[in-house]
């Protein structure tokens, strides 16, 4: 019946598209997303039975109804939906940075977070560079270039590979309800990664205009790069001060608190050309940090808006995702992916040396890491700027990679939760092991959760 109410769905969508051809935008976006939000609900609860995260569901259902595919959602309507898409983003984003304390890295903690990071940036970056630097006379990016270019595009996609999702990682934690030391380890690493990732990546842009050739890095990228991620950074911490002084003056009405947070993040975005998670993860960390209480109080209300939120992003993430073009470059993307995975778990290796890391974290830890999302979107324009001669074939290659990982990297994520434990997929239920606090040991009884609660 689930599969009946898709089809049927899909079907009113595109009947409705074509007696909607030729009015306005706006009018045309918003039956699109409508149709999209029910599509994409129902795929999620398919995927759900079939013992896949539903995210995995809501992105589906968006790249079936997108241009690539049955073009039931068209270009200019993606682009008129791009604010809620934003906003529903900075949610996300906000909610992941929410669950930063500083006092994690005040404790025992630290050590931990900090030595998977070191790994998670170092090894993927070190081994996509240098492969692609080995091959770059087959490369066809490098092919034909001299070494110093090669060497500045390996460096720059070395960069991209040192990148998280964030975003990805917290939604996924929330859906399925998981609670213990790997999903708690997997997102604060995933936050730091990315902030590191970042720093990598301007460095990488300046090092690149330093070495390539004449005219292949456009002038002062690395300066602008800097600008407008530190300026994410900053205007992102400014937000959090400012909604925590709203907070304390409050003591009601959070839902409209966080309306009001989408719709500043996503105009912030359009109208100074940020990138709304950094934005959102600084204002959620600050929030976190400078006011514990109302930040606590605006968690509990981002958590029953949750579903909601992630039905609409990721049907218009699965909207935008550009699969078509691996048709050309598939098996440089593979070989890629691949680089970055096999980086990803020696990397988790390595850092199990230290005995701080546990033994869950060496084994499954890298499968929390292999999303990638709004941030690597946004290093792939600011890569289409820096490479003038590349530009779309090169942001074309890092998107589609981007694209392939933000579909494996939920199910290889919620692999990893189920075989520690922290949440198992019973039928329809989601099973959630948590300590006995009766008898005070580690596995304690099950405690199963509905669908709906979860």
């Amino acid at each position: 019946m689930q599969w009946l109410i898709l089809a049927f769905t899909f079907v009113g969508m595109a009947l409705s598209q074509r007696l909607a051809r030729g009015g306005p935008v706006e009018a045309r976006a918003t039956l699109a997303l409508g149709f999209l939000t029910v599509a994409a609900y129902v795929a999620g609860t398919i995927a759900q039975r079939l013992r896949l995260p539903r995210i995995v569901g809501f992105l589906l259902a968006g790249f079936v109804a997108s241009p690539a595919w049955l073009n039931l959602v068209h270009g200019d309507e993606l682009h008129a939906l791009g604010a809620i898409s934003s906003g529903a983003l900075a949610l996300i984003a906000f909610a992941a940075g929410n669950e930063l304390s500083i006092d994690a890295f005040r404790s025992d903690r630290r050590i931990v977070i900090l030595r998977i990071v070191a790994a998670a940036v170092a090894i993927p970056f070190a081994a996509v560079t240098l492969v692609v630097l080995t091959v770059s006379p087959w490369f066809p990016l490098t092919a034909h270039q001299p070494f110093t270019d090669a060497l500045a595009v390996a460096l720059a996609l070395g960069a991209v590979a040192a990148v998280s999702s964030p975003t990805l990682t917290w939604a996924l934690i929330t859906d399925v309800g998981a609670r213990g030391p790997l999903s708690r380890t997997m997102l604060d690493v995933s936050i730091v990664q990315d902030l590191v990732a970042v720093l990598l990546f301007i460095g990488v842009l300046g090092l690149a205009l330093l070495i390539a050739s004449h005219g292949a890095v456009t002038p002062g990228i690395a300066v602008q790069t800097l600008l407008m991620l530190a300026g994410s950074i900053v205007a992102g911490a400014a937000l959090g001060v400012a909604t925590a002084a709203y907070l304390r003056a409050i003591h009601g009405h959070f839902e409209w608190v966080l309306v009001i947070l989408a719709f500043v993040v996503s105009q912030v975005v359009r109208l100074m050309g940020l990138d709304a998670i950094l934005v959102a993860l600084a204002a959620g960390c600050t929030l976190r940090n400078a006011a514990p209480a109302p930040s606590e109080r605006l968690r509990a209300e981002l958590k029953q808006c949750a579903v909601p939120v992630y039905v609409v992003f990721f049907a218009l993430a699965g909207s935008s995702l550009q699969l078509d073009a691996l048709g050309a470059i598939w098996p440089w993307a593979l070989l890629l992916a691949g680089l970055r995975i096999t980086g990803l778990w020696s990397g988790f290796r390595w850092a199990g040396r230290n005995s701080a890391v546990g033994a869950d974290l060496v084994r499954y830890g890298w499968l929390g890491l292999i999303s990638q999302g709004g941030l690597a979107v946004t290093l792939a324009a600011v890569l289409r700027r820096a490479f003038p001669e590349w530009n779309v074939s090169l942001e074309a290659l890092v998107v589609a990679m981007i694209g392939a990982h933000q579909l494996a990297g939920p199910i290889c994520f919620h692999w990893a939760l189920r075989r520690t434990g922290e949440v198992t997929q019973v039928g329809e239920a989601h099973v959630l092991y948590t300590p006995d606090t009766a008898t005070g040991e580690g596995e304690g009884a099950p405690v199963v959760a509905s669908r709906s609660s979860v």
